[in-house]
């Protein structure tokens, strides 16, 4: 494995509404640091959604990105999604909560599938893709860091998988706001999951 693309974006105004937004992301060729915010440089600008420790990172698979571009007819690049890494030879449908990518320099920890919203429709001019968005059961997946230090598109990604029970990203977007079984309850407490679900789960 590999990083594909590092994409940060500064704040944008989407077409046909009053906010800005930090989904308009875009290769850069230097090296980027990241620590425990995210990619410095990066434009978040909802941050009752979006940021955070526990999505500090939004990553694509390459399989991901090559689905979609082949789903919608055109070659997509990095970024399209507000994504700040796409990992060659990483698909997301295959990732679960406690799965790590480390570089050299940095090491993540996969926390939560993304989920989409209305901005991601708007950025697409389609009304309807948040719900294609989830059908396709390709969400990407946000990561806690772990270890800080600085990446670059080229830079050798080890994979280690999580070594408890999983809890995939498609289950994880496929489950999002329904009420989960006992069984499968304790199985995503058991695991590294994003802390504002963790809260949930542990109120119920």
């Amino acid at each position: 494995m590999k990083i594909l693309a590092v994409c940060t974006g500064s704040a944008e105004i989407l077409p046909g509404k009053s906010y800005r937004t930090g989904i308009f992301k875009h290769p850069v060729d230097a090296g980027v640091m990241i620590d425990r915010e995210g990619l410095v440089g990066d434009r978040i600008c909802n941050r009752k959604h979006h940021g955070g420790p526990d999505q500090a990172v939004y990553a694509l698979g390459s399989a991901d990105l090559d689905w979609w571009s082949k789903e919608l007819g055109r070659v997509l690049q990095p970024g399209l999604f507000g994504d700040n890494l796409v990992i060659d030879g990483a698909d997301s449908r295959t990732i679960s909560v406690g799965d790590r990518f480390a570089t050299e320099a940095v090491e993540l920890e996969v926390t939560s599938a993304r989920i989409p919203c209305a901005t991601l429709a708007s950025r697409m001019g389609d009304p309807g893709f948040a719900r294609r968005f989830a059908r396709a059961g390709r969400p990407g997946f946000y990561c806690r860091v772990l270890k800080d230090g600085v990446v670059k598109a080229g830079d050798a990604v080890t994979y280690h998988a999580y070594t408890g029970l999983p809890v995939l990203m498609p289950e994880m977007l496929e489950t999002f706001g329904r009420n989960l079984s006992g069984e499968d309850r304790s199985r995503y407490l058991a695991a590294p999951i994003h802390h504002k679900l963790r809260a949930k789960l542990t109120s119920m």
